[in-house]
């Protein structure tokens, strides 16, 4: 599942070729994403310019001043900048047209959405109650470390709760903890402010590190012009089970937590 890297390289991938563009047209081929597409968008985005796109979290946000379109890459989205005469391919659900550029979604499992609302973008439903950026100067250890407070929760669990921290999925979860040095079922409660600061200094190095490689590819995802990411070929510990560690040989362990699979090294996390 596309995480917060993927969505921020798919937003730098495509902004270049749209932002201060005109719509031209929308071609919608199939409604049924994880919300129907709204009928009508044509209607609604034909000769409005695209100002800017932003992402919060996993959502990318463009943004027409007249209104925003909201963009969900789902489990197996991808969004590519097209030539919009092209034949689609399979799964090839929506096209957004400015002139003789598109933007084409692929969304083979369709749990992706392509929504429009002309109210305020933060209030959103979608959007309201997401949590802190990850990338962003207000997440710190010492937000981290009041954040934590009370929480009996795994910490793992909380990482990926975006209520809290937007974009942290499971494979960057699982990496920021072995970067951290922190097993995945420790009770966030528990965790000291070194400890939190040590673990909100590895998330955001982690995300970075996983931008500047082209994210992970590691079933469906690909980048605006269609390469991969290979942040995958550097993972410590995610999808690497039975596996030796790459810094102390130990076998990667795992186990199910949260109803989702959980990497970790038992040597290197404590």
């Amino acid at each position: 599942m596309p995480e917060l890297p993927e969505v921020e390289i798919t937003r730098r991938g495509i902004a270049p070729h749209i932002e201060g563009k005109t719509v031209t047209g929308v071609v919608v081929r199939d409604r049924r994403l994880r919300w129907p597409v709204p009928r009508g968008l044509n209607r609604h985005l034909s000769g409005l310019t695209l100002h800017r796109v932003t992402r919060r979290g996993k959502y990318l946000l463009l943004d027409f001043h007249e209104g925003s379109l909201i963009v969900h890459l789902g489990m197996s989205g991808s969004l590519r900048v097209a030539d919009p005469n092209s034949a689609p391919g399979p799964h090839e659900h929506v096209d957004l047209v400015f002139g003789p550029v598109a933007l084409r979604l692929r969304d083979p499992r369709r749990f992706g959405a392509v929504l429009w609302t002309t109210g305020e973008i933060a209030e959103h439903p979608l959007i309201a109650g997401l949590g802190v950026e990850p990338l962003s100067q207000e997440f710190s250890g010492t937000w981290l470390y009041a954040a934590t407070r009370g929480r009996r929760s795994a910490i793992k669990a909380l990482l990926m709760n975006a209520a809290i921290v937007v974009g942290v999925g499971n494979i960057y979860a699982s990496e920021s903890l072995f970067r951290a040095g922190i097993l995945p079922r420790t009770q966030a409660a528990r965790l000291s402010l070194p400890r939190c600061d040590r673990l909100a200094h590895a998330v955001a190095e982690t995300l970075n590190d996983a931008i500047a490689a082209g994210g992970s590819s590691l079933r469906d995802f690909i980048h605006s012009d269609g390469g991969s990411g290979w942040f995958q070929h550097r993972h410590f510990v995610y999808d690497r089970a039975g596996l030796p560690c790459r810094v102390c040989a130990t076998p990667i362990r795992l186990a199910r937590l949260g109803q989702r699979s959980t990497f970790w090294c038992p040597r290197c996390q404590k």
